[in-house]
């Protein structure tokens, strides 16, 4: 047993030595420590407590003695702690493991047994001492108490803190990542400015004080999370086995970037706002924090998910559990922004999905801004400051969930949530799916926290995490594959082909310093079969080898999950996808206009048009990115585009690769549906968003059908309810001028995306004779 170290603290004051025991083992082995290094003549007192269970009421009359016969003396805080010999933050809790205690000792009538077999598992525990003057100073500060005259409060106070400083020397032995909030409901409830403000409650309500209180006691009881050691455990088992099921065990992240991330939640308060694809993304930050001894975040969950058993476990895993609704209820408003921010305030993070659901697109989805205003507004009562937000992009090679993400938008219903349906969907996950990626973004930083009504900065703070974590998000390669395939969709690409088009993308995208995923090595061309392989075994892509030349192209019905994973990406080619459309739009047309004029007002126009598609930087930085991108390809392109009539057309065939493309192509067939159908019945009575989503889905089919757009990936509702948002914002809803010069305006668009489309074929070398009739048409 690794208990020789000497109790007694430096100095001639005595000691009253509290000992967090809990039971008579316990107390027997700390009181034989203190008597094998005492020293003649210093006086000593022993009390006993139970300090484990923030929940039990504690016995002081001994604690309150020791202090009355010796309030000069200095604290010395004690208690035995158990490791455990096999290693459980990577191999997971045994079964066995949930007779014992929350804190990882075995069960009292085991524990003399398990310490004389393995003594190397039992450590003394030294906590930081304290003097009682300088206790004392404390609790007045914090109390407005003396502790002469509320010597039971102080009393409890010292308690409190001898129970916090030995978890802090326990985690040199256990790890950070069991570091939990310890009395949370104790402390909120005793601070000043609560009980300040539940008084107002009271006065301006009309309510007696005593049912105010009891219920925001109520309240905090409800959300406030109890993480244990050992639940943790369980509940990191339970992410490992999530992610495991089809995916690879090994997080891909950057093991830098991971210590920088270490550094912001050790030293400010923080939040970890992750994208969302999929049911399992709540695993990844957990597990990853978990895995490399992080403190394990606080995440929030629905009250509705606070049932028997699921209820039980998340509230011990640190689950937050927030009612849906309460904007009415001043005392639970109170509670839950003093709980938050009791929780920024000691730096303990929190995590959340910004986006607020699943990404059925593949794209980001415009961020919630419920659990963000929430934080900051606890963030703000508690005064915090250096607030981060560090933006989390999670992505996968395969999502399972794309499969139902497709079918919801070609209109099928959404299965019902079920037991049946958490086995069906658990059952799919065994499927080899590749890896998982994790990139974390620059924060977020703010000196301190918004207005609670600004609503405005909440927006603002929210459209900057999504800006970064669209950044750092990596190109996959099934990503990039499906964007190759669906620029030449419906053909098929050779295997040469595809490799030619994934290089020059992926070329591209590393000289402007987009990241990439690890299987974008200099020798990938070799692995293609491999790299493809899940890809195909899942139906996304088909492979054809009977012929002179391996072929691949997207399967049958399988656009738009394909395209799912092709919007992953599409943010990063943005930009040249705008300049490529505005270039050949200025090298159509001809206008008294200069036409460099003519070319930053399609910019203009396109940015506007897809504004409610993509996350975009300030029209200024936006511009700017374009223009360095063409500056790339073109040295002093704006004079030579001035000077010379044909340049525009020039600069344009020069630009390699193209990618206009596979990155609009979806979202211009998609609002062109939608106004032919708002000319076609906008003036209907009752003619409402609701209505023209589903003439869109209909119209959609029947344009496939014709082969007037290019894909099933153009029909989907989501898309039909941005091109909705676009119309409105155009005031074209309301009114019917100015429909048919957008209809037209979208066919213009659709037209030139089909011409880029061409082209890169052509670049190639794979035209066909359909190309050539419809270039000479």
């Amino acid at each position: 047993m690794r208990i020789g170290a000497n109790p007694w603290p430096d100095g001639d004051a005595p000691v009253i030595f509290l000992l967090d025991a809990r039971g008579s083992f316990d107390r027997r082995l700390l009181e034989g420590s203190i008597a094998a290094h005492s020293t003649p003549g210093r006086a000593g007192e022993i009390v006993a407590l139970d300090l484990r269970d923030d929940r039990k009421s504690l016995l002081l009359q001994e604690l309150v003695a020791a202090i009355t016969r010796h309030p000069e003396a200095t604290v010395a805080p004690l208690r035995l702690c158990w490791t455990r010999p096999d290693g459980v933050a990577s191999k997971g809790p045994k079964l066995t493991d949930i007779f014992s205690s929350g804190d990882g000792s075995p069960p009292r009538w085991l524990a003399r047994t398990i310490a004389w077999r393995h003594p190397d598992r039992l450590h003394l525990t030294l906590g930081e001492p304290g003097s009682l003057v300088a206790l004392g100073e404390r609790f007045q500060s914090k109390s407005d108490l003396a502790p002469n005259t509320a010597i039971e409060p102080f009393a409890v106070f010292i308690a409190r803190q001898a129970a916090i400083v030995m978890d802090i020397a326990e985690r040199q032995l256990i790890g950070g990542r069991y570091k939990v909030p310890r009395y949370v409901r104790q402390s909120i409830r005793n601070s000043r400015s609560f009980k300040a403000e539940l008084v107002k409650i009271a006065t301006d309500s009309g309510k007696p004080i005593k049912a105010v209180k009891a219920e925001a006691k109520e309240y905090l009881r409800e959300m406030i999370s109890i993480p244990t050691r050992f639940w943790l455990d369980v509940w990191a088992k339970l992410c490992n086995l999530g992610l495991g099921l089809g995916y690879d065990k090994t997080l891909q992240y950057d093991a830098q970037d991971l210590e920088r991330v270490r550094q912001i939640v050790r030293h400010y308060p923080s939040a970890l706002l992750w994208t969302h694809k999929t049911y399992i993304d709540g695993f990844v930050v957990p597990k990853i924090l978990f895995d490399n001894d992080f403190p394990m975040p606080h995440f929030f969950g629905g009250a509705n998910l606070n049932i028997p058993v699921l209820g039980f476990l998340l509230r011990r895993a640190g689950a937050i559990f927030i009612r849906r609704s309460f904007q009415d209820n001043e005392i639970y408003k109170l509670s839950l922004k003093q709980y938050i921010g009791y929780l920024m305030e000691k730096r303990f993070p929190m995590t959340w999905s910004f986006e607020g659901t699943r990404s059925r697109l593949g794209k980001l989805m415009p961020p919630k801004y419920g659990l963000l205003k929430y934080v900051l507004e606890g963030a703000h009562h508690a005064g915090a400051q250096d607030i981060h937000i560090i933006p989390v992009s999670v992505s996968y090679d395969l999502v399972r969930d794309a499969e139902e993400y497709a079918r919801e938008q070609a209109g099928v219903p959404k299965a019902p949530e079920s037991v049946g349906w958490l086995v069906s969907y658990l059952r799919s996950l065994a499927r080899p799916m590749g890896r998982i990626h994790v990139d974390f973004g620059e924060p977020v930083k703010l000196d301190q926290a918004p207005l609670p009504d600004d609503l405005l900065a909440i927006s603002k703070i929210a459209f900057q995490v999504a800006v970064e974590a669209n950044r750092v998000t990596p190109a996959t390669f099934p990503a990039v594959v499906s964007a190759s395939l669906l620029g030449a969709f419906p053909r098929a690409l050779t295997e040469t082909e595809v490799i030619r088009e994934v290089s020059d993308i992926t070329q591209w995208a590393t000289s402007r310093g987009f990241r990439l995923s690890p299987d974008f090595k200099a020798t990938f061309a070799d692995d293609m079969p491999a790299l493809l392989g899940n890809m195909i075994n899942e139906g996304i892509i088909t492979r054809f080898d009977g012929g002179p030349e391996t072929v691949y192209g997207i399967a049958e019905g399988q656009a738009a999950i394909a395209s799912f994973y092709r919007n992953t990406i599409v943010h990063f080619f943005l930009h040249r996808a705008v300049a490529e459309l505005a270039l050949l739009a200025v090298a159509e047309e001809t206008s008294e206009v200069p036409r460099i004029e003519r070319f930053w007002s399609e910019v203009r126009e396109l940015r506007d048009l897809f504004k409610f598609e993509f996350f975009y930087p300030e029209t200024r930085e936006f511009e700017a990115q374009i223009d360095e991108e063409l500056n790339r390809e073109a040295p002093g392109w704006r004079a030579l585009l001035e000077a010379d009539a044909d340049y525009a057309r020039t600069l344009f065939n020069a630009l390699s690769p193209k990618v206009g493309h596979f990155t609009l192509m979806i979202f211009a067939e998609a609002y062109s549906i939608g106004a032919d159908i708002l000319m076609r019945f906008g003036e209907e009575p009752g003619f409402d968003e609701e209505t023209f989503i589903s003439r869109c889905m209909s119209y959609g089919k029947q344009a496939y059908l014709q082969r007037r757009i290019s894909s099933e990936a153009s029909i989907g509702k989501l898309l039909f309810a941005n091109a909705w948002k676009m119309l409105a914002s155009r005031h074209l809803i309301d009114s019917g001028e100015g429909r048919g010069a957008q209809a037209e305006a979208l066919n213009q668009v659709i037209r030139r995306l089909e011409v880029i489309r061409a082209l890169s074929i052509a670049q190639r070398g794979a035209g066909t004779l359909r190309d050539a009739a419809r270039e000479a048409l």
